[in-house]
């Protein structure tokens, strides 16, 4: 990479000038930083020091690389980050669903397509419009791709604070949004880093479902929900499955009570509305999918990260916490004979619970039934 040397009034319009092209790239919040992440270094190296990472080994694998822009694509001096809205104004569409133990929850950004490819392709376009403009330059576009502390250099650059709940809290824009960065090796004048506000407020670590925020700022994956649903492979902790309700992909809750949304900017980004009515979707519907649907349905889609076995598992566990009705004991009984074993022990488990629930001192255990 090359630095281009600018004087301070150069560096100062070319800031300003990005701007303007971040708003024309449709992203709708931005802001520039350094590379110092010291302090966050810290924090990571004892967030994984104490096993909150769970199996996503990926985390610790890049060693300083995740903190230190600069060792990861040397040169780098400066970092765009961008942030763009998504969903709409239905947090009490979103309340509804999971008040509704025989639908599906969704987490708000999976509900269409996924954000990456279309973030992606707008970062290399601004990135290609700033190169018009100043001429080639040393960069590299992330959206999710690499070892970035994306979240600490967005406040840096301004952008929002890092909640309770470790999530970017904006206090003009909420927490709906979503993260790209580009590293560049143009020396551009930095932004202030954001305060935080969250103040005396725990609503987002009391509403947890399994209490995964074990404290201000630390997550202990093993326990979170989206971890659970989304990374996790294998059998998911019999404790913690009566805890996730009926949410199948994601989690949403410590956003939703986070008083900070009622300022959210929504934004009706085509790509980002519902698929496949997931929105409205009861757990019996999408038990059905063969395989071959789950694919075909999840083309473009975050859903396709869990892939079809823990798609599945997800909504076994959801289907035992459902309350016990006809279509949901069919469901289960249809996939009682499945042949992957884990997919087989949650719907065994699943069963098991409305067993449980029923109660009946003498009755034919539900899963013992034949399938009709």
């Amino acid at each position: 990479m090359h630095q281009p040397a600018s004087s301070a009034p150069d560096a100062l319009a070319l800031a300003a000038r990005i701007r303007g092209l971040v708003r024309e790239a449709g992203f709708q919040r931005c802001g520039i930083s350094g590379v110092d992440l010291g302090a966050d270094e810290g924090h990571l190296r004892e967030w994984l020091g104490r096993g909150f990472h769970g199996s996503m080994d990926w985390m610790a694998r890049h060693g300083d690389k995740r903190s230190r822009p600069q060792e990861l694509l040397p040169g780098t001096v400066s970092v765009l980050s961008v942030g763009l809205d998504y969903g709409r104004r239905d947090d009490q569409e979103a309340w509804a669903t999971l008040a509704d133990g025989q639908r599906a929850y969704v987490a708000r950004y999976a509900l269409g397509r996924d954000y990456h490819k279309l973030m992606r392709n707008r970062l290399q376009a601004l990135a290609d419009r700033i190169a018009a403009e100043v001429g080639p330059f040393g960069h590299r576009v992330f959206v999710d791709s690499a070892p970035v502390l994306e979240r600490a250099l967005a406040r840096n650059a301004g952008l929002g604070w890092i909640g309770k709940h470790t999530c970017l809290i904006d206090r003009d824009g909420g927490s709906w949004f979503f993260l790209g960065e580009i590293y560049l090796d143009l020396a551009l004048p930095t932004d202030a880093p954001a305060s935080a506000h969250c103040g005396s407020c725990v609503r987002c670590i009391e509403i947890c479902p399994t209490q995964a925020i074990v404290a201000p700022n630390q997550l202990d994956a093993r326990r979170c929900i989206s971890y659970l649903t989304i990374e996790h492979e294998g059998a998911i902790d019999e404790a913690l499955r009566p805890l996730m309700g009926n949410r199948i992909f994601g989690c949403d809750d410590c956003q939703l009570v986070c008083p900070w949304n009622k300022f959210a900017r929504r934004s009706d980004e085509p790509d980002f509305r519902a698929r496949n009515n997931l929105d409205e979707a009861t757990l019996a519907e999408l038990f059905a999918w063969t395989e071959d649907e789950f694919l075909t349905r999840t083309e473009g889609s975050a859903l396709r990260r869990s892939g079809y076995r823990r798609w599945l598992r997800n909504i076994a566990v959801a289907l035992g916490n459902a309350p016990t009705a006809p279509e949901v004991l069919a469901a289960l009984a249809s996939r009682r004979d499945i042949a992957d074993p884990v997919v087989a022990e949650h719907v065994e488990w699943a069963l098991a619970q409305h067993d449980l629930r029923a109660g009946v001192a003498g009755a034919i255990p539900l899963r013992l039934i034949p399938a009709p």
